[in-house]
Protein backbone atom coordinates (compact mmCIF):
# COMPACT_ATOMS: atom_id res chain seq x y z
CA UNK A 1 0.00 0.00 0.00
CA UNK A 2 1.32 3.41 -0.95
CA UNK A 3 2.04 5.43 2.46
CA UNK A 4 0.61 8.40 2.42
CA UNK A 5 0.91 11.58 4.07
CA UNK A 6 -0.61 11.74 7.66
CA UNK A 7 -1.33 15.80 9.49
CA UNK A 8 1.48 18.46 8.61
CA UNK A 9 -1.22 20.36 7.37
CA UNK A 10 0.24 23.49 8.58
CA UNK A 11 3.51 22.79 7.07
CA UNK A 12 2.02 21.85 3.41
CA UNK A 13 0.35 24.98 3.39
CA UNK A 14 3.47 26.67 4.07
CA UNK A 15 5.26 24.60 0.99
CA UNK A 16 2.03 25.78 -1.30
CA UNK A 17 2.52 29.32 -0.16
CA UNK A 18 6.28 29.07 -1.06
CA UNK A 19 5.18 27.82 -4.70
CA UNK A 20 2.50 30.71 -5.00
CA UNK A 21 4.65 33.63 -3.66
CA UNK A 22 5.89 36.35 -6.48
CA UNK A 23 9.16 35.50 -5.02
CA UNK A 24 11.97 33.21 -4.64
CA UNK A 25 11.88 31.41 -1.71
CA UNK A 26 14.75 29.78 0.98
CA UNK A 27 13.23 27.86 2.94
CA UNK A 28 14.13 25.37 5.44
CA UNK A 29 12.70 22.32 7.21
CA UNK A 30 14.59 21.06 10.65
CA UNK A 31 13.42 18.63 13.27
CA UNK A 32 14.79 15.56 14.94
CA UNK A 33 15.99 12.15 13.35
CA UNK A 34 13.43 10.31 12.40
CA UNK A 35 10.25 12.52 12.30
CA UNK A 36 9.75 12.70 8.34
CA UNK A 37 11.35 15.74 6.72
CA UNK A 38 12.15 13.77 3.56
CA UNK A 39 8.72 12.13 3.81
CA UNK A 40 6.99 14.58 3.87
CA UNK A 41 8.76 16.72 0.92
CA UNK A 42 8.84 13.94 -1.15
CA UNK A 43 5.03 13.23 -0.69
CA UNK A 44 4.42 16.98 -1.02
CA UNK A 45 6.08 17.48 -4.18
CA UNK A 46 4.69 14.01 -5.59
CA UNK A 47 9.14 13.42 -5.92
CA UNK A 48 8.79 16.00 -8.75
CA UNK A 49 11.69 18.51 -8.72
CA UNK A 50 13.68 20.15 -11.06
CA UNK A 51 16.87 19.35 -8.80
CA UNK A 52 16.93 16.96 -5.92
CA UNK A 53 20.09 15.75 -4.00
CA UNK A 54 21.30 13.81 -1.20
CA UNK A 55 24.42 14.19 0.80
CA UNK A 56 26.36 11.49 1.43
CA UNK A 57 27.03 10.35 4.92
CA UNK A 58 31.16 11.16 6.09
CA UNK A 59 31.91 11.20 2.49
CA UNK A 60 34.95 13.47 1.56
CA UNK A 61 34.35 16.84 -0.67
CA UNK A 62 35.79 15.14 -3.44
CA UNK A 63 32.69 12.03 -3.41
CA UNK A 64 30.04 14.82 -2.56
CA UNK A 65 31.15 16.55 -5.69
CA UNK A 66 31.25 13.80 -7.99
CA UNK A 67 27.74 12.83 -6.43
CA UNK A 68 26.27 16.24 -7.40
CA UNK A 69 27.79 16.28 -10.63
CA UNK A 70 26.39 12.75 -11.41
CA UNK A 71 22.93 14.55 -10.27
CA UNK A 72 23.14 17.20 -12.48
CA UNK A 73 23.89 15.40 -15.29
CA UNK A 74 20.79 12.83 -14.84
CA UNK A 75 18.31 16.03 -14.73
CA UNK A 76 19.64 18.56 -17.24
CA UNK A 77 21.24 15.17 -19.76
CA UNK A 78 24.69 17.17 -20.22
CA UNK A 79 27.93 16.09 -18.81
CA UNK A 80 29.73 18.82 -17.43
CA UNK A 81 33.63 18.67 -16.52
CA UNK A 82 34.49 17.75 -12.91
CA UNK A 83 34.02 20.17 -9.95
CA UNK A 84 37.22 21.28 -8.49
CA UNK A 85 35.33 23.00 -5.75
CA UNK A 86 31.44 24.11 -4.50
CA UNK A 87 31.70 27.13 -6.23
CA UNK A 88 31.97 25.20 -10.03
CA UNK A 89 29.01 22.92 -8.82
CA UNK A 90 26.47 25.91 -7.77
CA UNK A 91 27.72 27.46 -11.43
CA UNK A 92 27.01 24.26 -13.14
CA UNK A 93 23.22 24.47 -11.17
CA UNK A 94 22.84 27.98 -12.76
CA UNK A 95 23.52 26.84 -16.10
CA UNK A 96 20.76 24.07 -15.96
CA UNK A 97 18.21 25.87 -14.03
CA UNK A 98 18.54 29.01 -16.59
CA UNK A 99 17.26 26.71 -19.42
CA UNK A 100 14.20 25.72 -17.65
CA UNK A 101 10.83 27.39 -18.34
CA UNK A 102 10.94 31.05 -16.59
CA UNK A 103 6.74 31.16 -16.42
CA UNK A 104 7.25 28.52 -13.21
CA UNK A 105 8.60 28.30 -9.94
CA UNK A 106 11.78 25.53 -10.22
CA UNK A 107 11.89 23.36 -7.11
CA UNK A 108 15.24 22.63 -5.56
CA UNK A 109 15.62 19.81 -3.17
CA UNK A 110 19.16 19.46 -1.50
CA UNK A 111 18.58 16.97 1.74
CA UNK A 112 21.16 16.16 4.42
CA UNK A 113 22.77 19.61 4.24
CA UNK A 114 24.93 18.99 6.90
CA UNK A 115 26.71 16.22 5.75
CA UNK A 116 27.44 18.03 2.53
CA UNK A 117 29.72 21.07 4.55
CA UNK A 118 32.85 18.50 5.08
CA UNK A 119 35.90 20.00 6.71
CA UNK A 120 37.93 22.56 5.08
CA UNK A 121 34.74 22.83 2.22
CA UNK A 122 33.79 26.08 0.90
CA UNK A 123 30.12 24.53 0.85
CA UNK A 124 28.21 27.39 2.56
CA UNK A 125 30.17 30.01 1.02
CA UNK A 126 29.37 28.56 -2.21
CA UNK A 127 25.92 28.54 -1.43
CA UNK A 128 25.70 32.05 0.18
CA UNK A 129 26.97 32.85 -3.42
CA UNK A 130 24.45 30.68 -5.72
CA UNK A 131 21.41 32.60 -3.39
CA UNK A 132 22.47 36.07 -3.02
CA UNK A 133 24.14 36.09 -6.78
CA UNK A 134 21.90 34.52 -8.67
CA UNK A 135 18.95 32.99 -7.00
CA UNK A 136 17.36 35.63 -4.34
CA UNK A 137 17.41 37.90 -7.73
CA UNK A 138 14.72 35.82 -9.18
CA UNK A 139 10.93 35.17 -8.23
CA UNK A 140 10.88 31.67 -9.64
CA UNK A 141 13.30 29.55 -7.55
CA UNK A 142 11.89 27.68 -4.48
CA UNK A 143 14.97 26.34 -3.08
CA UNK A 144 14.48 23.61 0.22
CA UNK A 145 17.15 22.91 2.48
CA UNK A 146 16.64 19.99 4.62
CA UNK A 147 18.76 18.42 7.31
CA UNK A 148 18.61 16.25 10.59
CA UNK A 149 22.16 18.31 12.28
CA UNK A 150 19.87 21.06 14.20
CA UNK A 151 23.06 23.00 15.16
CA UNK A 152 24.87 22.84 11.52
CA UNK A 153 21.32 23.90 10.72
CA UNK A 154 21.01 26.46 13.16
CA UNK A 155 24.67 27.98 12.81
CA UNK A 156 24.87 27.82 9.62
CA UNK A 157 21.60 28.73 7.79
CA UNK A 158 18.93 30.00 10.64
CA UNK A 159 21.61 32.19 12.71
CA UNK A 160 23.98 32.65 9.68
CA UNK A 161 25.33 36.09 10.36
CA UNK A 162 27.24 35.78 6.80
CA UNK A 163 25.76 36.43 3.34
CA UNK A 164 22.60 34.29 4.78
CA UNK A 165 21.95 36.58 7.43
CA UNK A 166 17.94 36.65 7.27
CA UNK A 167 17.96 35.24 3.95
CA UNK A 168 15.86 32.54 5.03
CA UNK A 169 12.28 33.03 4.12
CA UNK A 170 10.31 30.18 5.43
CA UNK A 171 11.18 27.99 8.71
CA UNK A 172 8.85 24.59 9.08
CA UNK A 173 10.25 23.21 11.96
CA UNK A 174 8.63 19.45 12.24
CA UNK A 175 7.23 18.07 15.54
CA UNK A 176 6.27 14.44 17.03
CA UNK A 177 2.59 13.36 15.96
CA UNK A 178 -0.28 14.09 18.79
CA UNK A 179 -2.70 11.10 20.48
CA UNK A 180 -4.81 12.43 17.46
CA UNK A 181 -2.67 12.01 14.89
CA UNK A 182 -1.16 8.78 15.84
CA UNK A 183 -4.46 7.71 16.30
CA UNK A 184 -4.73 8.76 12.79
CA UNK A 185 -1.77 7.11 11.81
CA UNK A 186 -2.53 3.69 13.35
CA UNK A 187 -6.30 3.78 11.30
CA UNK A 188 -4.74 4.55 7.77
CA UNK A 189 -2.40 1.62 8.45
CA UNK A 190 -5.10 -1.02 9.60
CA UNK A 191 -4.27 -1.59 13.32
CA UNK A 192 -6.80 -2.28 15.40
CA UNK A 193 -5.86 -1.19 18.23
CA UNK A 194 -7.68 0.73 21.18
CA UNK A 195 -7.21 4.07 22.43
CA UNK A 196 -5.50 2.40 25.49
CA UNK A 197 -3.15 0.65 23.22
CA UNK A 198 -2.22 3.24 21.39
CA UNK A 199 -1.36 5.38 24.86
CA UNK A 200 1.06 2.74 25.56
CA UNK A 201 2.58 2.50 21.80
CA UNK A 202 2.89 6.70 22.81
CA UNK A 203 4.76 6.04 25.92
CA UNK A 204 7.72 4.50 23.86
CA UNK A 205 7.44 6.21 20.49
CA UNK A 206 6.32 9.80 21.29
CA UNK A 207 4.69 9.90 18.14
CA UNK A 208 8.07 9.69 15.97
CA UNK A 209 6.01 8.60 12.48
CA UNK A 210 9.20 6.64 11.90
CA UNK A 211 9.25 4.39 15.36
CA UNK A 212 5.61 4.17 14.28
CA UNK A 213 6.43 2.72 10.92
CA UNK A 214 8.07 -0.17 12.75
CA UNK A 215 5.35 -1.30 14.72
CA UNK A 216 3.67 -4.77 13.27
CA UNK A 217 -0.39 -4.41 13.40
CA UNK A 218 -0.43 -8.53 13.95
CA UNK A 219 1.28 -8.13 17.05
CA UNK A 220 0.59 -6.69 20.53
CA UNK A 221 2.15 -3.61 22.57
CA UNK A 222 4.12 -6.29 24.34
CA UNK A 223 5.34 -8.34 21.42
CA UNK A 224 6.14 -5.33 19.36
CA UNK A 225 8.52 -3.95 22.45
CA UNK A 226 9.76 -7.23 23.07
CA UNK A 227 10.98 -7.15 18.97
CA UNK A 228 11.66 -3.50 18.89
CA UNK A 229 13.54 -2.90 22.30
CA UNK A 230 14.56 -6.72 23.64
CA UNK A 231 15.66 -8.52 20.64
CA UNK A 232 19.03 -8.94 19.91
CA UNK A 233 18.99 -7.48 16.65
CA UNK A 234 15.80 -4.76 17.59
CA UNK A 235 15.42 -1.99 15.82
CA UNK A 236 15.42 0.55 18.36
CA UNK A 237 17.52 -1.04 20.96
CA UNK A 238 20.67 0.96 19.66
CA UNK A 239 19.37 3.67 18.26
CA UNK A 240 20.50 6.09 20.74
CA UNK A 241 23.93 5.55 19.94
CA UNK A 242 22.84 7.36 16.39
CA UNK A 243 19.93 10.00 17.71
CA UNK A 244 22.11 12.39 19.23
CA UNK A 245 24.86 12.23 17.18
CA UNK A 246 23.42 12.86 14.08
CA UNK A 247 21.54 15.71 15.35
CA UNK A 248 24.55 17.24 17.34
CA UNK A 249 28.24 18.08 17.19
CA UNK A 250 29.78 17.64 20.15
CA UNK A 251 26.67 15.00 20.79
CA UNK A 252 28.53 14.01 24.39
CA UNK A 253 27.67 16.95 25.66
CA UNK A 254 24.10 16.91 24.43
CA UNK A 255 23.64 13.24 25.58
CA UNK A 256 25.57 14.84 29.49
CA UNK A 257 22.70 16.88 30.01
CA UNK A 258 20.23 14.79 29.09
CA UNK A 259 21.27 12.06 31.35
CA UNK A 260 21.55 15.03 34.42
CA UNK A 261 17.79 15.44 33.38
CA UNK A 262 17.13 11.74 33.31
CA UNK A 263 18.30 11.59 36.86
CA UNK A 264 16.39 14.26 37.89
CA UNK A 265 12.66 13.33 37.02
CA UNK A 266 10.90 16.64 38.08
CA UNK A 267 13.25 18.97 36.22
CA UNK A 268 16.17 21.33 37.15
CA UNK A 269 16.83 24.97 36.53
CA UNK A 270 19.07 26.30 34.08
CA UNK A 271 21.44 27.29 37.55
CA UNK A 272 21.08 23.41 38.56
CA UNK A 273 21.71 22.31 35.11
CA UNK A 274 25.14 24.83 35.01
CA UNK A 275 26.35 23.28 38.55
CA UNK A 276 25.83 19.44 37.22
CA UNK A 277 27.44 19.73 34.11
CA UNK A 278 29.63 21.64 34.38
CA UNK A 279 28.46 23.50 31.09
CA UNK A 280 27.36 27.44 31.16
CA UNK A 281 27.58 30.44 29.39
CA UNK A 282 26.52 30.86 25.96
CA UNK A 283 27.36 27.13 24.52
CA UNK A 284 24.42 26.00 27.60
CA UNK A 285 21.86 28.04 26.00
CA UNK A 286 22.79 26.84 22.70
CA UNK A 287 22.47 23.26 23.61
CA UNK A 288 19.49 23.63 25.45
CA UNK A 289 17.76 25.30 22.65
CA UNK A 290 19.19 22.82 19.98
CA UNK A 291 17.34 19.94 22.44
CA UNK A 292 14.08 22.24 23.22
CA UNK A 293 13.67 22.71 19.23
CA UNK A 294 13.96 18.85 19.15
CA UNK A 295 11.79 18.04 21.57
CA UNK A 296 13.69 16.10 23.86
CA UNK A 297 13.54 18.64 26.43
CA UNK A 298 10.83 21.14 27.56
CA UNK A 299 10.72 24.08 29.51
CA UNK A 300 7.96 25.16 31.62
CA UNK A 301 7.34 28.66 33.83
CA UNK A 302 7.67 27.71 37.88
CA UNK A 303 4.32 29.50 39.39
CA UNK A 304 4.81 32.65 41.12
CA UNK A 305 8.70 32.78 39.09
CA UNK A 306 7.96 34.34 35.78
CA UNK A 307 11.66 34.51 35.32
CA UNK A 308 12.72 30.87 36.44
CA UNK A 309 12.31 27.99 34.43
CA UNK A 310 12.09 24.30 34.94
CA UNK A 311 13.37 21.98 32.10
CA UNK A 312 12.21 18.47 31.88
CA UNK A 313 13.52 15.24 29.67
CA UNK A 314 10.63 14.49 27.54
CA UNK A 315 11.34 12.72 24.82
CA UNK A 316 9.73 9.17 25.40
CA UNK A 317 12.70 6.91 23.57
CA UNK A 318 15.27 8.48 25.50
CA UNK A 319 13.13 8.09 28.74
CA UNK A 320 12.77 4.43 28.10
CA UNK A 321 16.29 3.35 26.75
CA UNK A 322 17.40 4.82 30.04
CA UNK A 323 15.01 3.20 31.95
CA UNK A 324 15.03 -0.43 30.68
CA UNK A 325 17.87 -0.95 28.32
CA UNK A 326 21.25 1.27 28.88
CA UNK A 327 22.56 -0.86 32.18
CA UNK A 328 21.31 -4.31 31.34
CA UNK A 329 24.18 -6.31 29.56
CA UNK A 330 22.00 -8.99 28.79
CA UNK A 331 18.84 -8.81 27.82
CA UNK A 332 15.56 -11.05 27.84
CA UNK A 333 14.13 -11.31 24.02
CA UNK A 334 10.78 -11.21 25.99
CA UNK A 335 12.00 -9.00 28.54
CA UNK A 336 9.08 -6.86 28.35
CA UNK A 337 6.42 -9.82 28.20
CA UNK A 338 7.73 -11.63 30.83
CA UNK A 339 7.91 -8.33 33.20
CA UNK A 340 4.54 -6.79 32.58
CA UNK A 341 3.17 -6.41 36.28
CA UNK A 342 6.64 -4.92 37.92
CA UNK A 343 6.70 -1.93 39.35
CA UNK A 344 9.45 -0.67 37.47
CA UNK A 345 6.97 -0.83 34.74
CA UNK A 346 4.18 0.60 36.40
CA UNK A 347 6.63 3.79 37.78
CA UNK A 348 7.12 4.35 33.90
CA UNK A 349 3.56 4.73 32.66
CA UNK A 350 2.68 7.43 35.24
CA UNK A 351 5.64 9.14 34.66
CA UNK A 352 4.92 9.02 30.88
CA UNK A 353 1.08 9.66 30.75
CA UNK A 354 2.33 13.01 32.95
CA UNK A 355 4.65 14.17 30.55
CA UNK A 356 1.84 12.95 27.86
CA UNK A 357 -0.62 15.44 29.88
CA UNK A 358 1.79 18.13 29.17
CA UNK A 359 2.09 17.99 25.76
CA UNK A 360 -1.16 17.77 25.38
CA UNK A 361 -2.61 20.63 27.75
CA UNK A 362 -4.38 22.49 24.60
CA UNK A 363 -6.78 19.33 24.58
CA UNK A 364 -7.42 18.85 28.23
CA UNK A 365 -7.96 22.99 28.36
CA UNK A 366 -10.46 22.31 25.39
CA UNK A 367 -11.92 19.61 27.49
CA UNK A 368 -12.30 21.65 30.59
CA UNK A 369 -14.23 24.56 28.45
CA UNK A 370 -11.68 26.66 28.52
CA UNK A 371 -10.04 27.00 25.82
CA UNK A 372 -11.27 30.72 25.05
CA UNK A 373 -9.68 32.63 28.33
CA UNK A 374 -6.17 33.12 28.03
CA UNK A 375 -3.91 30.88 30.40
CA UNK A 376 -0.67 30.33 31.85
CA UNK A 377 0.75 26.69 32.44
CA UNK A 378 3.13 26.41 35.18
CA UNK A 379 4.91 24.04 37.49
CA UNK A 380 5.56 23.83 41.49
CA UNK A 381 7.38 22.41 43.98
CA UNK A 382 8.87 23.23 47.34
CA UNK A 383 10.73 21.62 49.60
CA UNK A 384 10.07 20.67 53.48
CA UNK A 385 10.43 22.67 56.22
CA UNK A 386 12.15 21.04 59.12
CA UNK A 387 11.98 24.07 61.28
CA UNK A 388 8.14 24.42 60.86
CA UNK A 389 7.65 20.94 60.83
CA UNK A 390 6.05 20.98 56.65
CA UNK A 391 6.12 18.41 54.43
CA UNK A 392 7.23 19.31 50.70
CA UNK A 393 5.02 19.02 47.62
CA UNK A 394 5.02 18.99 44.15
CA UNK A 395 2.73 19.50 41.45
CA UNK A 396 3.73 19.02 37.89
CA UNK A 397 1.16 20.93 36.03
CA UNK A 398 -1.00 24.44 36.83
CA UNK A 399 -2.78 25.61 34.64
CA UNK A 400 -3.22 29.30 35.82
CA UNK A 401 -6.50 31.06 34.07
CA UNK A 402 -7.08 34.65 33.16
CA UNK A 403 -10.57 34.14 35.30
CA UNK A 404 -9.00 33.91 38.51
CA UNK A 405 -9.17 30.62 39.13
CA UNK A 406 -6.09 27.92 39.31
CA UNK A 407 -6.33 24.15 37.93
CA UNK A 408 -3.91 22.18 40.24
CA UNK A 409 -3.64 19.02 37.86
CA UNK A 410 -3.45 15.57 38.96
CA UNK A 411 -2.59 12.79 36.64
CA UNK A 412 -2.96 9.13 37.03
CA UNK A 413 -2.43 6.39 34.29
CA UNK A 414 -4.39 3.22 35.34
CA UNK A 415 -6.23 -0.05 33.67
CA UNK A 416 -9.24 1.02 35.27
CA UNK A 417 -11.40 4.12 36.66
CA UNK A 418 -9.21 5.63 39.33
CA UNK A 419 -10.44 5.54 43.27
CA UNK A 420 -9.41 8.49 45.38
CA UNK A 421 -8.96 6.87 49.19
CA UNK A 422 -8.98 8.59 52.32
CA UNK A 423 -5.40 9.02 52.70
CA UNK A 424 -5.04 10.46 49.05
CA UNK A 425 -8.21 13.13 49.80
CA UNK A 426 -6.32 14.51 53.01
CA UNK A 427 -3.27 14.82 50.91
CA UNK A 428 -4.94 16.79 48.33
CA UNK A 429 -6.40 19.02 50.74
CA UNK A 430 -3.08 19.43 52.84
CA UNK A 431 -1.31 20.32 49.47
CA UNK A 432 -3.85 22.84 48.41
CA UNK A 433 -3.56 24.68 52.06
CA UNK A 434 0.54 24.24 51.50
CA UNK A 435 0.37 25.88 48.04
CA UNK A 436 -1.78 28.91 49.26
CA UNK A 437 0.65 29.18 52.39
CA UNK A 438 3.54 29.32 50.18
CA UNK A 439 2.42 31.00 47.41
CA UNK A 440 0.15 33.74 48.97
CA UNK A 441 -2.23 33.08 46.36
CA UNK A 442 -5.79 34.48 46.64
CA UNK A 443 -7.34 32.98 43.63
CA UNK A 444 -9.46 29.83 43.18
CA UNK A 445 -8.26 26.81 44.06
CA UNK A 446 -9.47 23.85 42.45
CA UNK A 447 -8.28 20.01 41.66
CA UNK A 448 -8.46 18.68 38.19
CA UNK A 449 -7.93 15.11 37.77
CA UNK A 450 -6.16 13.56 34.14
CA UNK A 451 -7.16 9.93 34.20
CA UNK A 452 -7.41 7.10 31.61
CA UNK A 453 -10.80 5.82 32.21
CA UNK A 454 -11.83 8.92 34.71
CA UNK A 455 -12.82 8.54 38.00
CA UNK A 456 -14.62 5.96 40.02
CA UNK A 457 -17.78 6.16 42.72
CA UNK A 458 -16.73 7.20 46.23
CA UNK A 459 -17.36 9.64 48.99
CA UNK A 460 -13.84 11.11 48.43
CA UNK A 461 -14.29 12.17 44.93
CA UNK A 462 -15.68 15.44 46.46
CA UNK A 463 -12.01 17.00 46.61
CA UNK A 464 -12.25 16.98 42.67
CA UNK A 465 -13.49 20.04 40.82
CA UNK A 466 -13.47 18.59 37.06
CA UNK A 467 -11.92 15.24 35.00
CA UNK A 468 -10.51 14.85 32.21
CA UNK A 469 -10.16 11.73 30.45
CA UNK A 470 -7.83 9.89 27.92
CA UNK A 471 -10.20 10.11 25.41
CA UNK A 472 -10.52 13.77 25.63
CA UNK A 473 -6.17 13.75 24.92
CA UNK A 474 -7.38 12.03 21.76
CA UNK A 475 -9.21 15.37 20.67
CA UNK A 476 -7.75 17.79 18.61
Amino acid sequence: MKPSLIARQKECGQLTEALKSNRSEFVIVCGRRRIGKTFLIDQFFKNKYDFTFVGAHKAKTATQLRNFSKAIKQYSRKKFPPFSNWYDAFDALEEYLETLPKKRKKVIFIDEMPWIDTNRSPFVEALENFWNGWANRRYDIVLIASGSATSWMADNLIENQGGLHNRITRRIYLKPFTLKETEEYFKNNNFRWSRYDILQCYMLTGGVPYYLNLLDPKLSIAQNIDTLCFDENGALRKEINELYPALFNHAENYINIVTILYNHKSGLTRKEIAHNSKLNGKYLSTILENLEQCNFIAKMEMFGHESTAVYRLIDFYTLFYYKFIADKHKLDGQWWSHHLNDTGIRSWQGLSFELICMQHHQQIKKALGISGIATNISTWKCNPDKENDLPGAQIDMIIERADRMIHLCEMKFSEKAFNISNEYEKKLRDRMWLFDAKTKNKKTLVNTFVTTFGLGEGKHHSIVHSEVTMDDLFNS
